[in-house]
């Protein structure tokens, strides 16, 4: 993998790469329905895509909600899974909201495989494993002091 570069989305031709490589990982790679992976929350979140040698790779947004933040849709091609990509976005965007000096909550639904990368970032899984779109997730919150990687 070359130069990780992440920005947040502001034009129509980022909006598609970010609906494309969700498309490929949600919707190909795992079987989740189109028309549970496209909400109503496309517009008033705030999305965000990484790049490889300027190669869109990875990509994920996150939104207010009455809990806190909630950052969902976290999705990396394989050709850039193992490569920083992930941690390259979670941190932009938790450095976003550190920035904002946001007080609220911040949480996401993690897929059960994807526990420790979220964990290694700070992350704690709070209450019963459920299920979306027949995947396994738990709600993790946000606990800087526990994080393990620095950005």
């Amino acid at each position: 993998m070359g130069m990780l570069e992440v920005i947040e989305v502001n034009s129509d031709a980022d909006i598609q790469h970010c609906f494309a490589i969700r498309k490929t990982v949600f919707v190909v790679e795992q079987q989740v329905p189109e028309e549970e992976e496209y909400d109503e929350f496309e517009v008033t979140s705030r999305h965000f895509l990484a790049f490889s040698d300027a190669k869109p790779i990875g990509t994920a947004r996150f939104r207010k909600t009455s809990k806190g933040y909630k950052l969902e849709r976290f999705a990396v091609l394989k050709e850039g899974r193992n490569s920083g990509t992930g941690s390259g976005l979670l941190s932009r965007i938790l450095h976003e909201l550190a920035s904002q000096q946001i007080k609220a909550e911040i949480y996401l639904h993690a897929q059960v495989q994807a526990e420790p990368f979220y964990a290694k970032h700070g992350f704690e899984a709070v209450g019963d494993m459920f299920y979306e779109c027949e995947i396994p997730h738990h709600k993790m919150i946000w606990k800087p002091a526990k994080a393990q990687v620095k950005s």
